[in-house]
């Protein structure tokens, strides 16, 4: 047991919470090796699937779980419906591009945006929630900003898949942050948002004959139906993790993700990698290793500040004196009349 009176997790539930949150980012690290297995399926076409199944998935999670208490909570709240309808947006402006970048050799690129991502939400807390910077913060984004200059001259052109992806899933994060619900739910919501668009959009596909579900065999529709297990296992490994260890473990954990997608479109796909590249990806991790830093000597500096308050609470209440018990007051003399024995009670009535 902690000091005051928490309770520590235990050893087997902290590597557990470690073993899933490594099994999530893994998953998400690994996950460009599946996208082209599904062509000759469109990014669109692929990502509409992925929203109708994940539903399908999702929805089925939480009839076995019944949770399905936050729903009246959400349809009753008009804010938290809008926020649910950016975040839906938003994730699936991330998505598509994700998809579409991978099934045409941009791998590095879309690593980049979540290597980008940490800088850019702690931007977005300045511009939009008004959040001061400690001096180690504005070092790390200006830093960001000389690799996208960098990176800019590298590619003649800004490296918009990476920013449009790290702009797309740190607004995301915003709106999740906003509404406040649990994971599943979550996607439940997003992504019910989205079901009658992408399922209208699969329609019009197959309306038109460019719809692949079903037109390539079973494997392939097989597959195409495996979007939506792609998607919500990475999600519960993380809820899994997140209850289990420190947000300071998990701020770690999520750079395997982007080192696992960068090294698989250079050691994989064959992607170029010119020097002027591997000077913006250098500034990038370096601008990520001063954010990390900073994070974690704050959370140290936190811990041990509360470890203090709550010892020098107890010292108080140990040092302070007991209060005297009451004097004793001397008993009144009794009316002798009161105080006559009585005898038994009359019955009633």
């Amino acid at each position: 047991m902690a000091a005051g009176g928490r309770v520590r997790p235990s050893d087997g539930e902290h590597r557990a919470g470690l073993l899933h949150g490594i099994a999530a980012y893994g998953m998400w690290g690994l996950v460009p090796l599946f996208w082209p297995l599904l062509e000759p399926s469109g990014a669109m076409e692929i990502l509409a699937q992925r929203m109708v199944w994940s539903l399908a998935i999702v929805a089925l999670a939480l009839l076995v779980l019944r949770r399905w208490g936050w729903i009246r909570e959400l349809v009753s709240s008009p804010r938290k419906l809008g926020l649910i309808t950016v975040a839906a947006v938003t994730i699936s402006v991330n998505w598509g591009l994700y998809i579409w970048s991978v099934n045409n050799g941009r791998v590095v690129e879309a690593a980049l945006g979540y290597f980008i991502n940490p800088l850019v939400t702690v931007a977005i807390g300045v511009l939009v929630l008004k959040e001061r910077l400690r001096p180690a913060q504005w070092a790390a984004v200006g830093t960001g900003v000389a690799a996208v200059v960098v990176l800019t001259v590298g590619y003649g052109q800004p490296p918009w898949i990476s920013l449009t992806l790290a702009f797309s899933f740190a607004t995301y994060g915003l709106a999740k942050k906003k509404v406040n619900i649990g994971g599943l739910e979550s996607l439940a919501a997003e992504t019910a948002v989205l079901f009658l668009p992408a399922m209208g959009f699969l329609v019009w596909l197959a309306a038109d004959g460019g719809l692949s579900f079903g037109a390539e065999g079973l494997g392939h529709a097989a597959l195409l139906a495996a979007t939506g297990l792609v998607t919500a296992v990475p999600l519960v490994c993380f809820g899994a993790a997140a209850i289990r260890v420190p947000l300071s473990t998990l701020g770690l954990l999520q750079y395997l993700a982007p080192v696992l997608q960068f090294l698989l479109g250079i050691l994989y796909f064959k992607e170029s990698m010119p020097a002027e590249r591997w000077a913006g990806f250098a500034l990038v991790w370096l601008a990520l290793i001063c954010l990390t830093w900073d994070a974690l000597r704050t959370a140290r500096r936190t811990r041990a500040q509360a470890l203090r308050l709550a010892a020098a609470a107890k010292s108080r209440a140990l040092a302070a004196p007991a209060e005297p018990a009451p004097a004793p007051q001397a008993a009144p003399e009794p009316d002798r009349a009161c105080a006559a024995p009585r005898g038994p009670a009359e019955p009633a009535g």
